[in-house]
């Protein structure tokens, strides 16, 4: 399995353009993270849910769209959103764009067989079967209408995934995000492990994400053994109730980032979202409520994926995602966990913790609550028993703790510390 060493950082369309993507918006984006991000180890660039449906224009899905497919009834690039796959060239010229700038290109797939190609009974690349011999007819994503799933006990059905990923790697892909599987779990386990081994067996190096949370806690070694990232949560959008509920998540999944594999606490609703509705769309988030979930996924290295049209950040959006400090503290993180959560002077503090890789300890305050709040951290509470100096992640201001680390925090608001 291919372990990327540092959780994979990039952009993904869905927060902009839903279901609607097109061509010309992932090169303009493509352009933008090579001019001004890719310095900084911000690389992929993800093309979301169904490229291969002529028709969608907005965040939903039309039921039953005729979707484009090869003779083998494998989803292809609709050539009217994607001009360069005309001709059977597929992904593979968009791919060659992205990787000409230096940076590594993705696609979002779906789990299981097109219900069009199981209706129209195509045959299976490399099989005597066809693909209604392997569908699953019972297994259907209860939000999305383009799939069956596949019966992995089915003869064909290891030639079909081989198919898709065969393809796949000679458009050049880089990281493919799967949609309705990782909640899925144990009902679909062994299409999972099927489509991870055809995957791993494609010849190429890919990233592996599996799409919608919430993972399943008890599933956890299975995710590690099969992709590299799996989401905690269901869609994160801009909603301070939802930035406040991945606490929980992140405490109960933090111990399961490791080596190449990493639990995602999904996309960074940053900057212009949802374009397809209205372009003056912007993130509800406020400015500490920007800050502080990128501490929380800073900490605990959660893969780092740009929601936003970047090509319309402003100073502070990109001052979030160009902080040298605040990316090494995600590089560098080791043993992340939480110390404490607990109401105090009328307001709940988060404390979280990490073992630096190059040395040091990073420390997280984050006030949660409704109330600003004047905090004082025993340095005890950390097992530190001497005075510290420390640097503040996002000023990179230099201080002395002598018995405590002491903030005032707006509500929503967070500061993190690499003390050494």
């Amino acid at each position: 399995m291919y372990r990327p060493k540092i959780a994979p950082m990039g952009w993904n369309s869905w927060d902009c353009y839903g279901a609607a993507v097109t061509e010309d918006i992932v090169k303009q984006n493509a352009d933008f993270m090579a001019e001004n991000l890719k310095e900084y180890g911000w690389e992929y660039v993800v093309v979301d849910i169904q490229w291969y449906e002529p028709g969608a224009v907005t965040h939903e899905y039309r039921p039953f769209a005729d979707l484009c497919l090869d003779e083998y009834g494998r989803v292809i690039p609709a050539p009217n959103r994607f001009p360069s796959s005309a001709g059977g060239k597929g992904f593979k010229p968009l791919a060659d764009y992205v990787h000409s700038l230096g940076l590594k290109f993705g696609i979002h797939i779906m789990r299981g067989i097109p219900r069009q190609a199981v209706h129209k009974d195509l045959p299976i690349l490399n099989s005597s079967k066809t693909a209604r011999d392997i569908a699953r007819s019972n297994s259907i994503c209860y939000w999305n209408p383009d799939m069956y799933g596949v019966d992995a006990a089915k003869e064909g059905a290891r030639e079909y995934y081989d198919s898709i990923f065969s393809l796949y790697a000679s458009w050049g892909v880089d990281f493919v995000k799967c949609d309705d599987i990782c909640r899925e779990l144990p009902r679909e386990e062994e299409e999972l492990v099927l489509l991870s081994t055809a995957l791993q067996n494609c010849g190429r190096d890919m990233v592996l994400s599996l799409s919608p949370g919430p993972a399943l806690l008890e599933k956890a070694q299975l995710y590690k053994e099969t992709s590299n990232m799996w989401r905690i949560t269901d869609d994160f959008w801009d909603k301070w109730e939802l930035l406040y509920a991945m606490f929980e998540r992140a405490e109960k999944w933090s111990i399961h980032t490791g080596a190449g594999h990493y639990p995602d606490a999904d996309m960074l609703p940053i900057g212009p979202i949802r374009q397809d509705y209205d372009k003056n769309n912007k993130t509800a988030f406020t400015e500490n409520e920007q800050i502080t979930m990128m501490n929380l996924w800073g900490i605990m290295r959660s893969p780092l994926m740009i929601g936003g049209e970047m090509t319309g950040f402003d100073d502070f959006t990109m001052g979030l995602i160009t902080n040298e400090n605040m990316l090494k503290m995600h590089r560098d993180s080791r043993h992340s966990h939480q110390v404490f959560r607990k109401f105090e002077n009328g307001t709940e503090i988060v404390l979280w913790t990490s073992v630096s890789a190059e040395g040091g300890m990073y420390a997280v305050v984050f006030n949660i609550g409704e109330e600003a709040a004047d905090i004082s951290i025993p340095l005890t509470e950390l097992e530190i028993y001497m005075p510290v100096n420390a640097t503040e992640v996002w000023s990179s201001r230099t201080l002395t703790f002598d018995e405590s680390i002491d903030v005032s925090l707006a509500a929503h608001a967070s500061t993190a510390f690499l003390i050494n």
